[in-house]
């Protein structure tokens, strides 16, 4: 069946000497993996719109396996993401986080308008860090791993002073503290901005400037929620470690 979607390239595989696999997040059909043939060639009509992080239009055939790329129509080429290293390490953690937590096949546009602004904010040279961590943050109810923010996962209070438990998948406030030994001492501003990444609207976000102190209690605490309850294991997570380390010395 020939179809038209709206679409954003999440990844991309060399196959023979001139085709490529490339997997698409679509608003209408969800993520698809398509063959394109010919676009390792410099002058295909595909290559430009194959290219990783690319969003446009393409005419799919599809199948109950790997379907068909006839044609794309190139919206944005996202320049910035692919010229810079940061942008790039940041953009292929969160493209790749999309990949390994949803099926194929399963139409989803809120994740795809998600996916679509927060690469347009890292085009457009907002901070690329505080998009991973709001993009982290929304991912978890996807993979069905909700944390409680909203009040203390113990008593239910939401007046306190509140720190990170992993044992109560959220926050518990300074009267439970004993029911988890291990739980991190976050700042109020760390608790703030983990609530609002949690339930902000994308849309809306202005210019959030983060402290360095701060984005590192938030790198320990998502860190450590995903690797407790998600089971995902993340090739550009290694890169984007390392990309991290690099961005400090400057």
């Amino acid at each position: 069946m020939l179809q038209k979607c709206e679409g954003i390239v999440i990844r991309r595989t060399a196959y023979g000497e001139n085709n490529k696999i490339i997997t698409i997040y679509t608003r209408e059909l969800g993520k698809i993996g398509v063959m394109a043939r010919g676009a390792s060639k410099p002058n295909s009509r595909l290559s430009a719109v194959t290219q990783l992080f690319c969003s446009g239009y393409f005419l799919v055939t599809t199948s109950t396996g790997l379907g068909s790329l006839q044609q794309g129509e190139m919206v944005d080429s996202l320049r910035f993401i692919r010229e810079d290293l940061f942008a790039t390490a940041y953009a292929s953690y969160i493209v790749e986080l999309l990949d390994k937590s949803v099926e194929d096949k399963k139409p989803n546009p809120y994740l795809y308008e998600l996916l679509a602004q927060t690469l347009h904010y890292i085009n457009e040279e907002y901070d690329a860090e505080v998009l991973k961590f709001i993009f982290e943050m929304k991912m978890l109810p996807v993979n069905g791993i909700n944390p409680v923010l909203n009040q203390c996962a113990v008593c239910g209070e939401t007046e306190g002073e509140f720190s990170f438990s992993l044992r109560e998948a959220g926050f518990i406030c300074h009267r439970c503290l004993g029911k988890d030994p291990y739980h991190y001492k976050i700042s109020p501003t760390a608790v703030r901005l983990l609530r609002i990444f949690y339930y902000l609207d994308l849309s809306r976000l202005g210019n959030i400037s983060v402290k360095p102190e701060t984005k590192k209690e938030l790198q320990k605490i998502i860190d450590a929620y995903y690797e407790e309850y998600s089971g995902l294991h993340l090739k550009s997570k290694k890169f984007l470690k390392q990309i991290d380390t690099m961005k400090d010395m400057f």
